[in-house]
């Protein structure tokens, strides 16, 4: 359906998702390649409008459910104004946060109805689905102390929701082992980045 490569960063709270990404945009464009980096919620000017509500307020904000519906709204339009354009275009497009964030947080960990989440991402994302998942596991209470700096209502959540999280985002990679991979981010920055390019790396031959 397209002719780019789309590759999707995951993980909980403070596993080092937007530093890696921002890392193999550069390594990328080394290489002459053309990368689109961009992130969930967000992502497109009505996105990341939607994202300031999602992201921002007391942890009791939104119910999981209100969760699940704002963030698929903010993905309708992220993926008809940014994604599927760069694409079509032959980009690489590296998003930070995508389809699983929305299987995990809001579903597994939220207790949303798989069959809504399901019937949600089949409605919006269609056939735009990632070549590559990198899901960046880490101890919740690691990730949760590194992400301190960046707080946001997700990190306020109590420590039971962030290890379902986790649990979700394992269940998530043992379900599509083709497409879902798994990287210890308890490793050094460098390590962590080492293992996402001997993953990504054998991809480029799709665009060159």
């Amino acid at each position: 359906m397209h002719r780019g490569l789309f590759i999707t960063f995951e993980g909980g709270e403070g596993t080092g998702k937007s530093t890696q990404i921002l890392k193999l945009g550069a390594k990328l464009r080394e290489q002459g390649i053309d990368v689109l980096v961009t992130r969930e919620p967000g992502g497109s000017a009505p996105a990341e409008e939607i994202r300031k509500e999602i992201v921002s307020g007391d942890v009791g904000r939104w119910s999981p459910l209100a969760e699940t519906l704002l963030v698929n709204a903010a993905r309708d339009s992220h993926l008809r104004e940014t994604i599927r354009p760069a694409l079509r275009q032959g980009k690489v497009v590296l998003c930070d946060r995508f389809m699983d964030s929305t299987r995990a947080y809001q579903g597994v960990a939220g207790g949303v109805e798989e069959s809504l989440v399901d019937a949600l991402e089949k409605l919006v994302v269609g056939e735009t689905r990632p070549d590559l998942t990198l899901i960046l596991d880490l101890d919740p209470d690691l990730g949760l102390a590194r992400a301190k700096a960046t707080e946001n209502r997700f990190e306020l959540k109590d420590r039971e929701f962030h290890s379902r999280l986790r649990s979700a985002y394992l269940g998530i990679a043992r379900s599509e082992p083709h497409r879902c991979k798994i990287i210890d981010a308890s490793a050094s920055s460098e390590q962590v980045f080492s293992a996402i390019w001997q993953l990504a790396r054998p991809l480029l031959s799709r665009i060159q």
